[in-house]
């Protein structure tokens, strides 16, 4: 396979000339966070002598050289030092473990230098054309890992990275940083390319989910996603793009990013929903955006707040009281995460107190799952906890021991935010993301359970507030539109759809939006078909019309008897994969399930709740708040569209770096190092 690149790079062929291993070693060995020290003593190494066979005696010796005082032997390749009367097998031990390899190397090893001045001498070529070592390979292999890890192209600009890379092999040349810079902009507006491609390919509605951000530059970021179910019946995703919100940030500022992004890529008349972060601004970007499409009579639009979003705020009023609390709880846990001996002790005293069986180390993030992990530790296991303190009050001091009044607290809130953990922790280890019906009946069992609490006092405040706050989300989620998309799900259907929002109303105005936009697609349309004055003027239509009439109302009676057929079977188990379900029964229901392919889509929540919820969202919030301004854009739409199975393209044409990767690991095991000897001055 050949593939090229502009005037600026190097051809490369996939039936490039033979290598030496010290050339496409360099591509194998790239990764410099896999790049430790004491694998360096293998660039220190001339191999232009013969492996000889080993003998069977001495085998070991000639990779050591004897001290002048004749007391110890000392290892050509690391200095290492030992007895002159240690056994040759644990000096052969020595070499298997640390120099793997070693005998294949022979016996012109130089002895490793005490003093850090050395000089590099290398031994020269053969006679005749030298290899040509093309270093665009290593280059493009850079920027797969500088994606992959999300960091931007001033990474490479860091001397002692730099210095490592000439350490293998002083003549490499590494692209400047403009150039990477060049590059990752063209490759963003190659793949790019690919997704606009993709969508144009979708036939249902997609819904639309909004996140928001600062960088370390006060730089307010947008990331948009778009979801949709595809003709097998799989959840399908893809990132479109990461905006700069430019200043003041407010809703017009959202609202003119967002439709600048639907337009670039064709789907403003797809997009059913909007699934936003809750703020204010983002509401009146959505809110703008809904008037926009009801403008233009595209069909049916609804903005979302998210789940996630929502619950992590109600948490954080229960939480309000206990953080302090909390945080000594931290505090004692990190320590025993750094310590085998101190966790060891733990769970031997909680198995003693049987206060239920630990594994370290435990989550100690200030997220949700750390947080409750802290209140559970000390509800489930408060006498060990104690122990531990006392046993160990010289290391962890006496401030980490709790009190009767804060075991109180902790057991406290930890009850109270059982019915959030069970919930949160249902939507975060499933397959799929949750569907909205699903997540109405969580949010009411929630709502359910805080109302028939009876708070202590210092607690009262907090649960008005969090009443509240569930209060307002029930309040945006009790629509129509909900409604339509709830019953939609084989496992809610009527039945568990909650009472605020099963009003009879609903259904019959979701059987309207049926007929009207899923029952007539193949045929004229129902209104536009024939007026109302023709049909009360019977003499001015045809027989042929009366026909296409009579066929029209049997058809949506059919229609309307799937709807009615399908609401009057019972719910499938909980358990039940709702898009495998429909998949199934998709020739029962035809027009159905093509409604149910575009409301199953619509999000619950504008993030994953996990990235929310689990210690997970600080590597990402990191990557985010770190990655300057210039790479921002282009390093994480790349990063997300190659996790999502698209290939890293440059100028349309595909990057195969499986194939690199392939002559990578053959050269290193085909070809010999060129030999380099690190001599004392």
């Amino acid at each position: 396979m050949d593939w090229s690149m502009n005037n600026a790079f190097k051809t490369y062929k996939a039936d490039m000339q033979p290598r030496t291993m010290m050339d496409l070693g360099l591509i194998s060995n790239i990764d410099p966070i896999d790049i430790e020290l004491d694998s360096s003593e293998k660039g220190n190494i001339a191999s232009t002598s013969k492996p000889r066979k080993k003998t069977l005696t001495s085998v070991y010796l000639k990779y050591f050289e004897t001290a002048p005082d004749g007391k110890t032997r000392r290892c050509k390749f690391c200095g290492q030092s030992y007895s002159i009367a240690t056994a040759t097998g644990n000096l052969g031990r020595h070499l298997n473990n640390r120099h793997p390899g070693y005998d294949k190397i022979g016996e012109n090893v130089a002895s490793p230098a005490p003093s850090p001045a050395t000089t590099v001498i290398k031994k020269s070529q053969p006679q005749g054309r030298a290899p040509q070592v093309d270093y665009d390979h290593l280059n493009w292999l850079l920027i797969k890992w500088l994606v992959l890890a999300t960091l931007p192209p001033s990474t490479l600009e860091d001397k002692w990275l730099s210095s490592s890379f000439k350490f293998l092999n002083p003549s490499i040349q590494l692209w400047p940083g403009e150039k990477y810079k060049a590059v990752f902009r063209e490759v963003f507006r190659s793949m790019r390319e690919d997704v606009r491609v993709s969508l144009e390919q979708v036939s249902s509605k997609v819904s639309v989910t909004l996140d928001f951000w600062t960088s370390y530059e006060q730089i307010f970021y947008m990331s948009i996603t778009c979801h949709w179910i595809d003709e097998n019946w799989s959840f399908r995703k893809v990132l479109l793009d990461i905006c700069q919100v430019l200043y003041p940030c407010t809703g017009s500022e959202i609202y003119n990013s967002l439709v600048k992004v639907l337009r670039m890529y064709n789907i403003e008349n797809k997009v059913l929903s909007c699934t936003h972060d809750n703020s204010q601004n983002a509401i009146r970007a959505c809110h703008s955006l809904e008037e926009n499409i009801n403008g233009h009579k595209v069909g049916p639009f609804c903005y979302i707040p998210c789940t996630s979003c929502t619950l992590s705020s109600i948490i954080d009023d229960a939480l309000r009281m206990a953080k302090p609390i909390i945080s000594k709880i931290r505090e004692f846990v990190q320590e025993m995460n750094a310590s085998v001996d101190t966790s060891e002790e733990f769970i031997q005293l909680a198995t003693a107190y049987q206060e239920g069986s630990w594994q370290f180390p435990l989550d100690a993030s200030a997220r949700w799952s750390g947080n409750y992990q802290m209140l559970d530790l000390v509800h489930k296991a408060g006498k060990s906890m104690d122990a531990v303190v006392r046993k160990n009050e010289d290391m962890l001091g006496s401030g980490m021991l709790l009190n009767a009044a804060e075991k109180n607290v902790i057991n406290i809130v930890h009850d109270y935010l059982e019915p959030f953990y069970k919930v949160i922790n249902e939507i975060c280890v499933n397959k799929y993301p949750p569907t909205i019906g699903m997540i109405i009946v969580y949010m009411d069992h929630i709502s359910d359970t805080i109302a028939t609490r009876q708070p202590p006092d210092w607690l009262k405040n907090s649960s008005e507030e969090m009443f509240k706050k569930l209060r307002s989300y029930n309040d945006q989620v009790c629509n129509m539109f909900i409604y339509m998309t709830a019953i939609l799900d084989p496992r809610i259907k009527c039945e568990l759809i909650p009472e605020s929002l099963n009003l009879e109303n609903y259904l019959e105005e979701a059987r309207a939006h049926f007929i009207r936009n899923y029952c007539s697609n193949n045929f004229s349309s129902m209104t536009s078909g024939y007026s109302a004055q023709d049909i009360d003027n019977g003499a001015s239509v045809s027989f042929a019309e009366e026909i296409a009439r009579k066929k029209r109302r049997a058809s949506m009676n059919n229609a309307t008897d799937e709807l009615t057929q399908y609401l009057s079977e019972s719910p499938a188990p909980t358990k039940t994969d709702v898009l495998e379900w429909w998949k199934v029964n998709s020739t029962r229901y035809p027009r159905l399930s093509t409604m149910a392919r575009d409301f199953l889509a619509v999000q619950a929540t504008s993030v994953k709740p996990e990235e929310l919820f689990c210690n997970k969202g600080d590597e990402i919030d990191k990557q985010r708040y770190c990655m300057p301004h210039d790479s921002t854009q282009a390093i994480l739409c790349i990063k997300s569209w190659v996790e999502g199975g698209l290939k890293l393209k440059y100028k349309s044409t595909e990057i195969d770096y499986e194939r690199l990767m392939e002559l990578a690991a053959a050269a290193t095991t085909t070809n010999s190092p060129t030999g380099t000897v690190k001599r004392q001055k």
